[in-house]
């Protein structure tokens, strides 16, 4: 006997509708901007620390060659009273001749700055204190011309042939106690580095041992 209630296999099954967003199949266009702005930021932020690294590296390197400049103001002054104490003909008193020759970076009373130029400058000769003695007054405030640096030579002084290096240095002579026993000596290296400003200062007091 044949079923009445049986429908007819007419040969093929519909195909069930889909909704057309996908659930759960990619990223919408907002979220895209979202990612891109977060890996923006990202870059942005570690290229700010890495300019910030350069910069401090900068820094860093500038201020050790002003704080050896700066040491060796220092040092040249005190030669400087050594080769007097050593070779002078004690007419007038070595001591005296020492102060005589810096007089152009402070007298007692007087404050004075200066700076040495020291490129033809050589300390092993006996004859030194007369004839290769070159210290420049700078006047009542801080000097202001640049010490060159020349690449052949490593030396910052005043050769034509070097290259402005940024680089000022002054020397300042000032008399704390007996001007006969006593001198103050102070050696200021300023720089400009980016938009700000920098110097570094060193002292020493040198004593008559004669």
């Amino acid at each position: 006997m044949m079923c009445k209630n049986k429908k007819l296999n007419h040969g093929f099954t519909r195909t069930p509708k889909f909704d057309v967003t996908p659930k759960g199949g990619g990223f919408t266009l907002i979220e895209t901007l979202v990612a891109v702005s977060i890996f923006s930021v990202s870059i942005l932020s570690l290229m700010a620390v890495l300019a910030q690294g350069i910069s401090d590296t900068n820094y860093a390197k500038q201020r050790i060659i002003a704080a050896y400049l700066a040491q060796e103001g220092i040092e040249y002054m005190r030669n400087l009273r050594d080769t007097f104490m050593l070779y002078g003909d004690g007419s007038p008193p070595n001591w005296t001749q020492f102060r005589n020759a810096i007089n152009e970076c402070g007298t007692p009373g007087i404050s004075k700055f200066c700076y040495f130029d020291d490129q033809d400058l050589d300390f092993e000769d006996p004859d030194m204190p007369v004839t290769q003695i070159s210290i420049q007054s700078c006047g009542n405030n801080p000097c202001l011309t640049p010490l060159r640096y020349n690449s052949n030579t490593g030396k910052y002084n005043y050769d034509i042939f070097g290259a402005d290096s940024g680089f000022i240095r002054s020397i300042q002579a000032t008399y704390p106690g007996d001007p006969d026993d006593d001198i103050k000596i102070s050696s200021t290296v300023s720089w400009t580095q980016g938009s700000g400003g920098y110097n570094i200062t060193f002292s020493e007091r040198l004593f008559n041992w004669e």
